[in-house]
């Protein structure tokens, strides 16, 4: 079979076969950055467009956290409780390693306690004091993180673990939690803000469907010319089997 493979005639269809291989191969990669730009487009958009809503409308203390809510805009009316501001350490914002300030909000109408991220630092003094007095929040929510098992200082927690909140605040607890984006009225001094994370940006499977078919076009092409070179040469020993050639002379 190797000797058929090594032939100029299925050489030069090897060659052509590598070539549309090779182009397959990037026609597959191009479908699929174009299924995962247009999902983190489409994503983007769907964040954006949102109107912003009260809290109290879309989400009660201890109610679950629906997946719908995710990144979802909110306001809310209250106050801040400054006594029970902690850090999130080993964080990043732009490369940068830092920590979150999550600072609890009361919010007017329930009573019961939201957590804010009110934005990032790179020095734990520069977490600074909230806004005092009533105040209108607006930001993104997001559902609480995962129990973080990281030991943490006096004054910091390892996640925004609500379990872990709901026994450390008084009062009821959202099943939530804000990226702050803007308050009125707002402090002199604030940390920088943390952008609201997107929501699922998984991509698009109908373009991930054409990529994975020129990849499969590619294999099909290498295939065809296998089997091509394996059907030469089992034509050419049954061609050159002792049966064959007695059958002949007796002919």
């Amino acid at each position: 079979m190797l000797r058929t493979a090594l032939r100029p005639r299925f050489l030069g269809l090897l060659g052509l076969v590598v070539v549309v291989g090779i182009a397959f191969a990037f026609l597959g990669r191009w479908q699929l950055g174009v299924a995962e730009s247009r999902s983190y487009r489409e994503a983007v958009e769907a964040a954006r467009a949102q109107e912003p809503t009260a809290l109290t409308s879309v989400l009660e203390p201890h109610a679950p956290f629906r997946g719908d809510l995710s990144s979802r805009p909110v306001t809310a009316q209250g106050s801040y409780a400054p006594e029970g501001q902690l850090l999130v350490p080993d964080r990043r914002l732009d490369g940068v390693a830092g920590s979150w300030v999550l600072t609890p909000f009361v919010v007017e109408g329930s009573g019961a306690t939201l957590p804010v991220v009110r934005g990032f630092v790179t020095d734990p003094a520069d977490a600074g004091a909230p806004a005092s007095g009533s105040l209108t929040i607006a930001g993104g929510l997001a559902p609480g993180e995962s129990p973080s098992s990281v030991p943490v200082a006096a004054g910091e927690i390892g996640s925004v673990d609500l379990s872990l909140l709901v026994n450390t605040w008084p009062g009821e607890l959202y099943n939530a939690f804000v990226f702050l984006e803007s308050e009125t009225p707002q402090a002199a001094d604030q940390p920088t803000r943390v952008p609201t994370p997107l929501p699922d940006t998984s991509i698009q499977w109908r373009n991930a469907a054409y990529a994975v078919q020129w990849w499969v076009f590619a294999l099909f092409a290498l295939w065809v010319w296998f089997r091509m070179v394996r059907e030469e040469t089992r034509r050419e020993e049954r061609l050159e089997a002792p049966g064959d050639t007695g059958s002949r002379d007796d002919a």
